[in-house]
Formats: structure tokens, sequence, C-alpha cells
């Protein structure tokens, strides 16, 4: 036990000071402190002792230097059981200090202001305070560090419980906070000044040189993808859009697959302005629709794979209302569903259903952040895929044109195409998805499964690859499917034979120049 007798307090943010600073001047603990903190205390008759009396030298350069002096940090970091610190000490007249309590200049928080000028930013970047807390937390087993006051309310239950006095491995564990406080307050430092700076620390492809992340964990998951893995899920610090605002209305607590689903089919309902619904099973869509009305979306949807479709996820781009509600109510077992808002009246008629995941999420913008994934030892990072289609550099490059209808439905396959797992395959009749083909090690694979899971009939139906045709037995085999018209990126060299192949099939073929694979 570490028995507190001094105490050097400087906090940016005043919550809860008072009370703290109360219980350890009932417990006999001289404080130290400087300006505001320091006025504060003094206001609401506390006993305090500035830090420039107690050093003998005043605070100056308006205030950049108070605590940068031996009589502060000798006193931290002396150790207590090495006789020579303590006669050091004793021969330049040095107290010890037994607990420091300090948070930071709120650097992140004035960058995030709107405007704000990097003088500003520069002058919220502490000094002293990083230094006083690595100091005590450097000597964490004689000084007992704060640098955070949601830390209060359990340092002021060890102090009660110990009689003024602390345990050893308490005040190392709070030693430790301060490292993570402090690696996390440079590297904002760091981001916001090299993003500023003239010569950013970046490849040639503009993604740094150095990667850090830091990430706030939102919660724990009950498990991973399967029972015997851990999981939890996580916000990326400054990120204020996408996923991490859902809303949970209902139902069970929400999966480690439960969010992977939600992700993928909310991006895609957002890449349609018109009202539409969508289907993720185990990471891909097996049912995409734009209608008049999302009602109009869900049911086309639903029908593209109604068995797939079981357990499901359904993400809408409108307000999920009571008709929908009856309608999806109807339709069969479903894991989550996600909509922008969902009424108060939908709710009720989802109520039998206990289990059935209700979330909203109202953000329907494009999350602008590059595309982490991890690998073994490593991590691979790349833009996120937000390229939209151009209708301008669309070409059509066989003998038969794509009719005003047939393009329509080939742009809608082309969206959903995007979001499939390579190879991806999609058979469209007008706004709406009827077989979906994902996943296969070859592309005439995809065309085959997306025949397959076609629940209705596929002749004169559009399809959509997400890359070009290698041979072409794909061709050939969405002509025996009744496929009227495809799009695709092109650039085989196989080019010319394909489009001879869907010239022979009678086959409109438009060109992207895109490709749009996804692992």
């Amino acid at each position: 036990m570490v028995k507190i007798k001094r105490a050097l307090i400087s906090v940016s943010d005043k919550a809860g000071i008072l009370d703290f600073a109360k219980v350890l001047d009932k417990l006999g603990v001289e404080i130290l402190s400087t300006g505001g903190t320091a006025k504060l205390l003094r206001d609401n008759n506390i006993k305090v002792k500035e830090v420039s009396e107690y050093t003998g030298f005043p605070e100056m350069l308006d205030g950049r230097v108070k605590t940068l002096h031996p009589m502060i940090h000798g006193g931290l970091l002396a150790l207590r059981d090495k006789p020579e610190h303590m006669q050091a000490l004793a021969d330049h007249g040095i107290g010890l200090i037994d607990m420091v309590v300090v948070n930071l200049y709120p650097f992140e928080k004035t960058i995030e202001k709107p405007g704000v000028s990097i003088e500003e930013a520069i002058e919220n970047i502490d000094i002293g305070g990083p230094s006083m807390l690595r100091s005590a937390a450097k000597n964490a087993q004689s000084v007992a560090v704060v640098s955070d006051p949601e830390l209060y309310a359990r340092v002021i239950e060890e102090l009660k419980k110990n009689g003024g006095s602390l345990p050893h491995e308490f005040m190392r564990k709070l030693g430790v906070e301060v490292f993570s406080r402090t690696s996390r307050y440079d590297r904002a430092i760091f981001d916001y000044l090299s993003k500023r700076s003239a010569q950013p620390v970046t490849s040639g492809s503009g993604f740094p040189e150095k990667l850090a992340l830091e990430f706030t964990k939102l919660q724990d998951l009950r498990y991973g993808e399967n029972p015997h893995q851990k999981a939890a899920f996580y916000k990326e610090k400054n990120k204020t859009r996408g996923l991490v605002n859902l809303k949970q209305l209902q139902g069970k607590e929400l999966s480690f697959n439960n969010i992977l689903d939600l992700n993928s089919a909310f991006e895609l309902v957002k890449e349609f302005a018109e009202p539409a619904a969508v289907i993720v099973k185990h990471n891909n869509p097996c049912g995409v629709a734009v209608g008049k009305t999302c009602q109009e979306a869900f049911k086309a949807a639903w029908k593209c794979d109604p068995l797939s479709a079981f357990g499901g996820i359904v993400a809408l781009n409108r307000k999920l209302d009571a008709l929908l509600a009856q309608v999806i109510f109807k339709s069969g077992f479903l894991e989550c569903i996600i909509a922008p808002e969902i009424t108060v009246e939908a709710r009720e008629i989802f109520k039998p259903k206990a289990n059935l995941r209700l979330v909203e999420l109202a953000d329907l913008g494009a999350v602008e952040e590059p595309d982490l994934k991890r690998v073994s030892g490593g991590l691979l990072l790349q833009d996120k895929d937000l390229l939209t289609l151009d209708s301008a550099n669309l070409k059509v490059v066989t003998k038969i044109k794509p009719t005003k209808k047939e393009m329509q439905s080939l742009v809608f396959a082309w969206k959903v195409a995007k979001h499939v797992k390579s190879n991806a395959i999609i058979f469209t009749r007008a706004t709406a998805a009827i077989g979906i083909g994902a996943g296969q090690m070859s592309r005439v694979d995809s065309v085959m499964l997306a025949k397959k899971k076609a629940q209705s009939p596929t002749k004169n139906c559009c399809m959509a690859s997400d890359a070009f045709f290698p041979k072409e037995d794909a061709v050939v085999a969405a002509a025996k499917a009744g496929v009227k018209a495809i799009i695709q990126p092109g650039g085989s060299i196989a080019d010319e034979a394909i489009i001879r192949t869907c010239d022979k099939y009678k086959i409109a073929m438009v060109l992207t120049g895109v490709r749009h694979f996804r692992h």
C-alpha cells in the first residue's frame, strides 16, 4: 500500500474534480494545483497550494511553462527505496508527490471544430500534462496517476476502503492506462499535423508509410463467426457515420455475422435513389429489387430466391411502415431488418417475433474510408469501391443494341454485381434480380448457378458480370438461359470472340470499362 500524502491536480476537464478533491482534502492530503484548477478548488473552500508557490518559480510564457520543474518531476520520479534518490531530494529540498491527477488539453475536440486554425490547434497541444503523467506512470509503484475523470469513482472507492492508501497492483493499472492515453494523444497530434504538412509522410500512392489505427469497443459480442470464437464490435476514432451508429429497437443481441450481413445489405441498398429492398444471406445478396414503393420492391426481392432468404437480413432505403411490416411479417423467418426509420405501428406488428432484430440507421450517405483486409501478419489497404456507373462511358459493341428497358435493367444489374462475391453473375428482369450466381471459381459456373437459382423463367432477361469473360462458354450458357442483353467490363483478350458469340445468339452487349471484383 502507498499512503497518499501529497497530490498534484491540474485538469482541463473539470468534470467531477470538486468531489474528488474534497475526498482528498478530508483525508488530509496536501493538494498542489495550477491556474484555473487551483482557483476552482479555492473558490469551493478546498485547501490548495499553487504550484508556482511550491516550486518558487512563476508560471511563464502564457502558461506554457508551469509544471516543468525539478520540484515536480523529482518528486514524481524518485525511487522511494533507493537511498541515493532520497538523499538527492533532501539535498535540494524536494518533497515527494504521491498522486497526479491530470487530464490533457482538449486537442482532439479542438481540431473537430469547424474552421479551427492550426495556431489554435497547436496551442492545445499539452506539454506539461503528458510530462507529469509519464513521470508518474514510470514510477507507478510509488505514485498514483489518474488520467481520466472516469477513474475518479474507482480511486475514491479504493482510498476510502484503505484509509487513504492505494494498493500497488491498482496503481500499476493506473500507470498502464496513462501510456494508452498519451499514445492516443500523440497519434491525434501526428495525424492532424501530418495532413497539414507540405510534405506528408506518405508513399507515392498517397497511403501513409506507417499506419496506426485506433478503435474503441462498442460492445462484446456473444461469439464470432462460430461459437468457439470470441468477438467484439469496435468504432473507429473520429468516425461519425456508418453502421456504428445503428440503433437496435427490438430483438436478440446482434451477432458478429448479423453485423457483417447488415453492413453488406445496407451498403447495397444505398446504391439506389428509388425505393429499394435487399435481402442478404451469408454476406451475399439473394434478393434485390427497385419499385415504386418499398413494399413493391420487397415482394420482388423475395421472389428472387425465397429458399435462401430464409433467415436472411432485409435492408430498405425508405421508412418501414405498417403496410410493409405486414408483408414482411408474413414472408418467413428473418434475422434482421434495417431501415432509415421504423414506425411505431410497424414495431407493434413485429412484436410477436421477439427474436427478430429491428435496426434503424438514418444515414444513407456514402462513407469515404479505406477498405482494410487482414492477412496473416499484416494488412491490406485500398480505396473503398465507391465508383458509380457513368452512362456516358457505356459502349455497345454488338450488332443488336439494348432497348431502353433493357438498358435500365442492365444498369440495375451492374449496381447489384458490385456487391456480390466474385465471380458474380446477376440475372435481372426490369429492376429486380431473378437469379444470382456468387462466389464460384469459374464464371461459367456462376452463370449456370444464376440460372439454377432463378425461381422464374429467365427467357429474355438481362445479365451482369462483375468482370470480363475469359472464354465464350459463359456467353453460350447465358444464351441457353435466354439472356437477351449483357453488361460487363470488357478488357479480355477474348473480347472479339465474345462479341462474335453475342452476335451469333442475338444478344446485346454493353461494356463498362470498370471491374467490380469483391473477395
